[in-house]
């Protein structure tokens, strides 16, 4: 319970940029796994990004790729997700995982720990 912390979601028009950070307890963090997923109404849960444990290797859905960037401070405990050139489709509640493995993967199921979500709306 609150080992994940999301930060960073809000409004944004099309076109623009918003960037999430997952704040960790070392515990759920040091050399461990990072991911990002989303979850938008009406829609099944969705890999978005993720990242090894040293950020040395990094993995994108292809609807993000080339406009989300996924990355990690281990001395801060933090991941974060830099995303720009937003579209409407990209609105969603984002949520911040760790995999107990210093490998990533795109699955959902791989990922032991979740945060609470941040709302990402993007208006055209």
């Amino acid at each position: 319970q609150g080992q994940l912390v999301e930060s960073g979601g809000g409004s944004v028009q099309a076109g623009g940029s918003l960037r999430l950070s997952c704040t960790a307890s070392e515990s759920k963090f040091s050399g461990y796994a990072m991911g990002w997923f989303r979850l938008a109404p009406g829609k099944a849960r969705e890999f978005v990004a993720a990242i090894n444990w040293s950020g040395s290797n990094t993995y994108y859905a292809d609807s993000v790729k080339g406009r989300f960037t996924v990355s990690r401070d281990n001395a801060k405990n933090t991941e974060f997700l830099q995303m720009n050139s937003l579209k409407p489709e990209d609105t969603a509640n984002y949520y911040c995982a760790s995999r107990v493995w210093c490998e990533a993967t795109m699955e959902a199921r791989d990922f032991d720990y979740w945060g609470q979500g941040a709302q990402v709306t993007v208006s055209s």
